[in-house]
């Protein structure tokens, strides 16, 4: 699933924006596999332990049948006892370091990173892949950051050496390809999915968009 087997899209379910759309965590997720996306990251900031565990436990089971892989953002304790494939971290959580000794030597560890000091401590790390954004402007999200475009993106790739590098950020199906273009493994996708209304095809469409 890493290096070059990095999957090219990287579906982000994220709870609020799934709720205002009418969906469940678990039936957002299944429709995202269905569309083909094989690495998903379920992010659910101030969802109570129990809750967030009962919907990791219903996305890593159905995501078994797919071979896909599922992260949690921020807890790396749910993703340890959901047997997820690992964790994505941001700046002010918890150490790489220490996330790793919770979810084991082998297990998924990302890293947000926003500047070059940051590209750079996470690089020095035990990080599995590094995410690079805001690219594009996004209200999905406030990472407290503005958008830094593509530049940063191919000094994160030449700096990565074989670290995947996933670009986030007001990523769109018509500017994923210009991403992937300036080097990064993967595009990390929010809002855009739910593009329709109709998530599956949505997503198949990045699948097959970013397969060429």
């Amino acid at each position: 699933m890493m290096g070059a087997g990095f999957p090219p899209l990287y579906a982000i379910v994220d709870a609020g924006l799934a709720a205002r759309h009418g969906w469940t965590v678990p039936d957002l997720a299944a429709a995202y596999l269905d569309g083909g996306a094989r690495f998903l990251q379920l992010r659910a900031p101030g969802v109570g332990s129990g809750v967030l565990e009962g919907w990791c436990d219903a996305v890593v089971a159905r995501a078994s049948g797919y071979g896909a892989a599922i992260v949690v953002n921020d807890r790396a304790d749910v993703a340890r006892v959901c047997g997820a494939a690992g964790v994505h971290l941001g700046q002010d959580d918890l150490p790489v370091r220490d996330a790793r000794h919770v979810v084991g030597e082998h297990a998924i560890v990302g890293l947000s990173t926003h500047t070059a000091d940051q590209l750079g401590d996470a690089l020095a790390g035990p990080v599995t892949y590094v995410a690079v954004g805001p690219v594009y402007a996004t209200s999905t999200k406030n990472t407290g950051y503005r958008p830094v475009g593509l530049p940063p993106v191919r000094h994160a790739v030449a700096s990565a050496d074989a670290i995947p590098v996933v670009a986030i950020g007001g990523i769109t199906l018509e500017r994923a390809p210009e991403v992937l273009e300036a080097g990064a493994a993967s595009v990390a996708v929010i809002g855009d999915l739910l593009a329709g209304e109709a998530p599956v095809a949505r997503v198949r469409a990045y699948v097959d968009r970013l397969a060429k």
